[in-house]
């Protein structure tokens, strides 16, 4: 096997890669060194901003294979037969901290899957949760800063946290799940994870039904109390992507079972509450889950950089037979996740290995700009239409439309008669046993005993007991009793 050769960028052959070129044996260095200002420019360029949120994330390779007939709801091509099998990767994440942060970590976890299929990516960015702390994105950057690190202590503060959800009634439903016994999951593998939103699929006779994911992991729901948590945390910071890259490379494939839930798009109107809030659940008994499919993870990227940290994902990318719905949160995502790529990564970041279409071929009029990869023939035109058999659009839509009326103007929410902000959070408490209602009031209490403003403590309490009166007088009681020692 012939040796390689060290080279500089343009390809040229490095005769020393230890010591630098100076004005005799102890001299200046030499501005002509080539190979080092290469090297040591190169180095201060080799970190592109971290993600505002979901920074610290781990991922991987796999197939989605279907194993129920849907095409009674959606005519996506990659969900058309039993026993297709389409390429994915998926990137796991943590919400709230920096790259540098631990995984595990009381926080929501990212659960953003890239499906490559043949009629281009089609992109489901969830969550480890079936809802969210917000229901309208011009809430976001506000609930976003209250989270993370203050700028003066440079840490994550209880009096920020805790006041923004004072502020935010609908943020009690998260916060249940979020401080109950699943907050912390043992490992990527042990978790579920969720579209979140609400999604409209069309059939092929045209015919729109608004759909919810839930992947169900195979392995088992698995979590960690907070003092496993800590522990963990001392030993490996990265736990969470250790354990995924070590199972993965054993052959031990972690999978989850995909299932929907089917809504007829004309059931959205009279529901009792908005379907399409990203703060409520549908009740299974109104809409059963239906399996769809299976996801299996089977390869780790060889690079963490390029395929992981480089990873975009962006609601936006939908195929045939399946489109957003008037949920708000997705609207603005819509939007919001393809800009903030554009900017951490430039606008040819489709064309990087990981974010450009497999099975499908990108054929478009966009040119130019900072990393451009795809040129085209020497005669193709950059404009359209035209007369010289560039593509074309196919007239065709993605799905159904939707009949939109009614005046211009800022709303908090649609008319429903059961939207209210505690009714789901109270329901999801009086679900748990008594020992997951006394960790998860032992863990609420522990956070919002540390706020130093008695009206804060007093507003988030009022959420809980607006939930259920036992609710509310449990963590009243334990926050009080913290407070007084």
């Amino acid at each position: 096997m012939a040796k390689r050769v060290l080279t500089t960028e343009s390809g040229a052959p490095v005769a020393d890669n230890q010591n630098s070129a100076t004005a005799g044996v102890g001299g200046p260095i030499l501005l002509q060194d080539q190979h080092l200002l290469e090297k040591l420019a190169r180095f201060n360029r080799e970190r592109i901003p971290e993600r505002v949120v979901h920074a610290r994330g781990s991922g991987a390779y796999g197939y989605f294979e279907v194993t129920d007939d849907v095409t009674g709801f959606t005519r996506a091509d990659f969900l058309s037969e039993v026993g297709k099998r389409t390429e994915t990767f998926i990137r796991f994440s943590t919400v709230a901290d920096s790259l540098g942060g631990a995984d595990a970590v009381r926080d929501p976890r990212g659960f953003a899957l890239k499906f490559y299929t043949n009629e281009g990516n089609y992109d489901l960015v969830g969550n480890n949760t079936p809802v969210f702390f917000i229901k309208d994105p011009i809430k976001f950057p506000d609930f976003i800063h209250s989270q993370k690190r203050d700028p003066f202590t440079g840490k994550q503060e209880p009096d920020n946290v805790w006041d923004f959800w004072g502020h935010s009634p609908e943020a009690t439903h998260q916060v249940t799940w979020l401080m109950g016994d699943r907050g912390i999951p043992a490992s990527y593998r042990h978790m579920n994870g969720f579209g979140s939103h609400t999604y409209q699929w069309t059939n092929a006779e045209g015919a729109a039904f608004f759909v919810k994911y839930h992947f169900k992991t195979n392995q088992g729901v698995r979590s960690l109390s907070s003092e496993q948590a800590a522990e963990l945390v001392g030993k490996d910071a990265n736990s969470h992507q250790t354990d995924l890259l070590q199972a993965i490379e054993r052959g031990v494939n972690p999978s989850w079972t995909l299932h929907v839930q089917v809504m007829p798009a004309a059931d959205a109107a009279d529901y009792r509450f908005n379907p399409f809030d990203l703060t409520k659940v549908w009740p299974h008994a109104d809409y059963p889950l239906q399996r769809v499919g299976r996801l299996v993870l089977d390869r780790n990227p060889d690079n963490v950089f390029a395929e992981v940290e480089q990873a975009a994902f962006s609601p936006n990318n939908f195929v045939p037979g399946i489109g957003p719905s008037p949920d708000k949160m997705l609207q603005g995502r819509l939007f919001a996740y393809a800009d903030a790529h554009r900017y951490r990564l430039g606008v040819n970041h489709t064309q990087l290995p990981v974010n450009s279409p497999k099975a499908a071929e990108a054929d478009n009029y966009g040119r130019d700009g900072l990393h451009a990869t795809r040129y085209g023939s020497r005669h193709d035109k950059n404009y359209e239409p035209n007369s010289y058999a560039g593509p074309a659009q196919t007239d065709a839509a993605l799905g159904a439309p939707l009949a939109i009326h009614g005046w211009t103007g800022t709303y908090e929410t649609a008319a429903h008669v059961k939207d209210d902000d505690f009714f789901q959070a109270g329901e999801l408490y009086r679900l748990m046993s008594e020992d997951e209602k006394g960790r998860l009031v032992a863990n609420i209490a522990g956070g919002l005993s540390q706020v130093t403003r008695d009206d804060v403590i007093e507003k988030n309490l009022a959420h809980f007991h607006a939930a259920d009166a036992d609710y509310g007088k449990r963590v009243e009681e334990a926050v009080r009793a913290l407070r007084e020692d």
